[in-house]
């Protein structure tokens, strides 16, 4: 059985697939699964054994580009795929398994895929209320029922290319146990906790003689800054310093992660760091971190979640009445 994964486009949700990914090859150990993804992440993939074949998809966010996903899908049909799996809802994303001429495409109805696709399930989103379970849900049969334990994702870190990474920016292994400190959220600020918190968790950590690394993409620079600013430049900030690999890689030397409800949280809980996820405006019921590692800190407001990439109501107070101490509580320095 050779099967095609549309991946999504989100660092967190391509982490989550890889639950789909192993619960597939529990039911058909000799399937080959090849993944149909945005370039950024192939470092993903490439920590996920179950994957075999990655496929870097060339479009422009928010871009229809027809000729070039048909032309692309064509170029697919000598690689006789019996299975397309669609993680996205999206029109476009349903043209290119189409032009592969692969026999089952399966997906969840969404805009207007009827014809492209020919296994649309149905979203019952109180019987699949994560992520997660809708992901694995896609790669079962119809009416199927989910396995009585999803495995979670577990992605597979490369020590020496840790090791390298850490020689480019001048350091050396830590001897002593490190802290990492997620503060961005690309969805918005709704999901980020301040970075005043985030300093003071980094100021406790170092005066315990702990290492702590700032981890971000380059969207992330801001803060990252500031708080390194905040604590004297005593963290070592590597917003906008690392490629994802690269990131995935130190972060697995950390010894416990704090983190918004992002990308990087997922990454954190998959390499089997001790994570304290903060929850804000999103729901952690329905991306929670997948790990027995991972602890959640959600204040559950009348107003939450909103869900909203903007505090509507002005305040913020998901994120700025859960204090600092709470966090350090969790971390037990």
């Amino acid at each position: 059985m050779r099967i095609l994964v549309i991946g999504p486009s989100w660092v967190g949700d391509m982490v989550l697939a890889h639950s789909l990914f192993q619960v597939i090859k529990q039911q058909q150990p000799d399937s080959i699964i090849d993944v149909a993804a945005p370039a950024w992440t192939i470092p993903l993939l490439d920590r996920m054994p179950e994957v075999s074949g990655k496929i870097a998809l060339p479009f422009k966010h928010g871009r229809l580009d027809l000729r070039e996903r048909i032309r692309l899908g064509k170029s697919l049909k000598n690689a006789a795929y019996d299975q397309a799996i669609l993680l996205t809802n999206s029109f476009k994303s349903a043209i290119l398994p189409f032009a592969a001429n692969i026999p089952l495409r399966t997906g969840f109805r969404g805009e207007m895929r009827y014809g492209l696709l020919n296994d649309i399930r149905s979203l019952d989103k109180k019987a699949l209320p994560r992520t997660v379970d809708r992901f694995v849900a896609l790669g079962l049969k119809k009416d199927q029922p989910l396995p009585a334990t999803i495995p979670n994702p577990r992605l597979i870190a490369d020590a020496s290319q840790a090791v390298e990474a850490l020689d480019k920016l001048g350091k050396e292994l830590p001897d002593v146990p490190v802290l990492g400190l997620c503060p961005g959220a690309e969805y918005g600020e709704a999901k980020r906790w301040p970075a005043e918190y985030y300093a003071e968790v980094a100021r406790q950590a170092l005066e315990k003689g702990w290492q702590v690394w700032l981890f971000g993409s380059e969207k992330d620079v801001p803060v990252t800054g500031s708080i390194n600013q905040m604590t004297k430049n005593r963290c070592l900030d590597l917003g906008g310093r690392t490629r994802l690999g690269e990131a995935i890689d130190l972060m697995s030397l950390c010894q416990t992660v704090v983190s918004n409800d992002s990308g990087l949280m997922h990454v954190a809980a998959a390499l089997g760091r001790k994570v304290i996820a903060v929850y804000g405006s999103s729901d952690p019921h329905h991306t929670p971190p997948m790990s027995p590692e991972a602890v959640v800190l959600w204040l559950g407001l009348d107003c939450s979640p909103c869900f909203k990439r903007i505090c509507p109501l002005g305040h913020l107070n998901c994120l700025k009445q859960l204090a600092p101490d709470r966090v350090l509580q969790e971390i037990a320095l």
